[in-house]
């Protein structure tokens, strides 16, 4: 059990207590605190925070007490928002080392579930780096499984580009998962984020996309890959800018190719009348940017000009209907079958 001095909660000024260099926690939501910061004004500091007392040598040779907050950051760092001058601590006893100020810290974030997913993991590295916890040990501190910490630890593997997604809340932790299962393949591992992110699609559907490249690398271990097809796949994904799977089966066979949108897939299609090459995430990048430029439309760009009145409609690329190049609208698979090699 902790000790505390007296037992007794005291008041310290803002400006004497030092964050803990051992702060977990990298990110903090400026609307929430903006929101704690006109709570405390209205309301007080409800609970206090939990620092430990240094006395400090000045120049003169005179002594100054300052403190370094274990836990409480947010409302300390609400209470300067909030001009606050004075908040309400628990001093604990004895010199805490390292170890302990950082177990402190995580732990009680961890109880607050005041971590994003990503600053758990890297909280957990700490700990395994610096102090030489196990798994296991880390699991007995916060009340987690082996599997759970193991887990958590799993998501460093990612690149900064999808741990940066993960902070800021574009995609969920439940999509590290499916993530994950594509780590030795890091272009498909790129292609399926970026359509998490701009299609929004669900961890299910993820985990699907996933579970289908890693049955396919699995049949292809066991029986063999076609270094022809593997080849002709190869090109297929150069010249069209997405994932494309040719299955042979006993008479023909038949080849997916993925797209996103409608507009994707009369690109697909105009590409494949032509010789041109696209990289594998164009297509996702350019589904991106309409989206985006979709946002930024305003009613009044809506009207159209007096000159436009006459204007004629932009050629399509086909005289026929989409529907008659493809069967159903909503497919995203288009599939060509019983075709020879």
């Amino acid at each position: 059990m902790p000790q505390f001095i007296n037992n007794a909660i005291f008041w310290v000024e803002v400006e004497k207590i030092r964050p803990n260099p051992f702060q977990p926690r990298r990110e903090f939501d400026q609307a929430r605190l903006s929101e704690l910061a006109e709570s405390i004004r209205m309301y007080g500091i409800l609970q206090p925070l939990v620092v430990t007392r240094k006395e400090i040598q000045k120049d003169d040779g005179g002594l100054t007490t300052e403190y370094e907050l274990i836990s409480g950051e947010r409302r300390l760092r609400a209470s300067r928002l909030a001009g606050i001058l004075q908040v309400p601590v628990l001093i604990r006893q004895g010199e805490e080392s390292d170890r302990e100020k950082l177990e402190l810290a995580i732990i009680e974030n961890l109880q607050r579930e005041d971590l994003n997913a990503v600053d758990r993991a890297r909280a957990f590295q700490r700990l395994v780096d610096e102090f030489g916890f196990k798994h296991a040990d880390i699991g007995r501190k916060v009340g987690k499984s082996r599997e759970y910490v193991s887990n958590t630890l799993r998501i460093l593997d990612l690149s900064e580009e999808i741990l940066s997604a993960l902070t800021a809340g574009k995609i969920n932790e439940g999509h590290t998962r499916p993530l994950l299962m594509l780590s030795e393949r890091p272009q498909e591992q790129s292609t399926l984020f970026k359509e998490i992110m701009y299609k929004r699609i669900t961890v299910r559907e993820a985990e699907g996309v996933a579970r289908s490249i890693a049955v396919e690398r699995a049949r292809k271990k066991d029986f063999g890959a076609d270094p022809e097809l593997t080849l002709l796949e190869e090109k297929l994904r150069e010249s069209l800018g997405t994932r494309v799977r040719i299955e042979r089966l006993e008479n023909g066979g038949k080849i997916m190719i993925d797209f996103f949108s409608k507009d994707d897939l009369r690109t697909i299609l105009d590409l494949m009348e032509s010789n041109k090459t696209k990289s594998p995430t164009d297509m996702l990048d350019r589904h991106h940017a309409k989206a985006e430029a979709a946002a930024a439309i305003t009613p009044s760009t809506l009207a159209a000009s007096p000159e436009d009145a006459g204007a004629p409609e932009a050629e399509s690329l086909d005289d026929r209907p989409l529907e008659e190049k493809i069967a159903g609208e909503n497919e995203d698979i288009y599939s060509v079958k019983n075709f020879s090699i």
